[in-house]
């Protein structure tokens, strides 16, 4: 199979300027590049830059994908809305890694399939994700313990190390949070049991009676600079960071439980054999049902059949007498109750003479005479 290569950026915050753009085209003159996003795709070749550097200079998200089995997805955030030693405390691994620059904070994270050779199917993984980036930078920090989780994933954590706090709502991910998951392929069975741990997700919106309250006791001065700022649109973050101030006040709802990363694989591996087995259970109770009707339908048959046997050993000669492959297969299944019926009265001897006399009678037939060597039929 050929190589591939999938390359996506996207721009969020601010467009790329025409300056920018340029440069990007300089760089590839195959690429689908617009004011918000970079795309390019390669069957041979690669990316002429840097991935890193062009996340730390103007794009918010990035996307990338190979046929031999990496999958890579970065998101970058204004400092102002995720602390950097926060990110550096569950991006801690090879899989997960953060930095800062002097304005921003970048979350990579990386996923790898030793078998690689996946079939591309079209893109569409970015849109589906990107939005994990406006739940992080609202306060939500399951896209943070996720990242954590993968590095556990990869075995790159000592067994003893113990797990982050465990934001709430991690039985319960968004959909953007479930496309992410899906993409770097995250164990289901190792992200069930860390969420059984953590807290349920509460999203019940603040009362205007509160946010009033709230703002009727900032000092003037305060609102002032806020209403200007908002005027001159300097920070296209102030109403979330405003509203992230305003939730700061409650208590922390992340669960306090500190597992480690060797009990939850364990547990993973645990509850893992646990659905294989269900799994074997069923696909035996599946099969015992239908072992079950298909001898309650031969019997059935078998007892139509008991009261016109002659009529079916004629049908048996006029099928063979057609010289056609699927009537010999029809024959040879009618035969095969035949015989069922035959052991069930205790007349094999007398069946067993009969299909004996049907093989001298047809012995310049070896297409049937095969047929009737593999059903068994003497």
């Amino acid at each position: 199979m050929s190589e591939y290569q999938y390359y996506e950026f996207v721009a969020v915050d601010q467009p790329l300027t025409e300056a920018q753009q340029g440069e990007l085209r300089a760089l590839s003159t195959r690429a689908r590049i617009t004011p918000s996003s970079f795309v390019n795709d390669y069957r041979w070749g690669d990316l002429k830059g840097d991935p890193r550097a062009w996340m730390e200079r103007c794009f918010d998200a990035f996307l990338y994908l190979a046929n031999w089995g990496t999958h890579r997805i970065a998101l970058r955030l204004p400092i102002g809305l995720l602390d950097p030693d926060t990110a550096a405390a569950y991006c801690v691994g090879e899989s997960a890694h953060s930095w800062a620059t002097r304005t921003h904070v970048i979350l990579d994270l990386h996923s790898e399939d030793e078998e690689g050779d996946e079939v591309y199917d079209g893109g569409g993984h970015l849109a589906a994700i990107v939005p994990v980036r406006a739940e992080l930078a609202a306060g939500d920090r399951r896209l943070l313990y996720l990242a954590w989780l993968l590095c556990v994933q990869g075995r790159e954590l000592d067994d003893d190390e113990p797990e982050p706090a465990i934001p709430p709502g991690l039985g319960t991910l968004s959909g953007p949070l479930h496309a992410l998951a899906e993409f770097l392929r995250l164990d289901p069975d190792l992200l069930a049991v860390a969420a059984e741990a953590g807290p349920p997700l509460e999203t019940k919106a603040a009362s205007a009676a509160a946010l009033s309250r709230w703002v009727k006791a900032m000092p003037e001065a305060e609102k002032d600079d806020l209403l200007l700022r908002l005027l001159r649109d300097d920070d296209a973050h102030l109403r979330l960071k405003l509203l992230r101030r305003f939730d700061g006040a409650a208590a922390d709802r992340s669960s306090d439980a500190r597992r480690t990363a060797g009990e939850l694989l364990a547990a993973a591996e645990v509850r893992w054999a646990e659905r294989q087995r269900r799994a074997r259970e069923r696909a035996a109770a599946q099969r015992k049902r239908r072992e079950q009707a298909a001898a309650a339908a031969r019997e059935q048959r078998l007892n139509a059949l008991a009261g016109a046997q002659e009529q079916a050993w004629q049908q048996v000669g006029a099928m063979i007498e057609t010289k056609k492959p699927k009537e010999y297969d029809t024959a040879v299944a009618l035969l095969s109750d035949l015989k069922a019926l035959a052991e069930r009265d205790g007349r094999t001897a007398a069946f067993n003479r009969r299909v004996r006399e049907l093989r001298q009678q047809h012995a310049r037939k070896p297409s049937l005479l095969d047929r009737l060597d593999r059903a068994r039929l003497a």
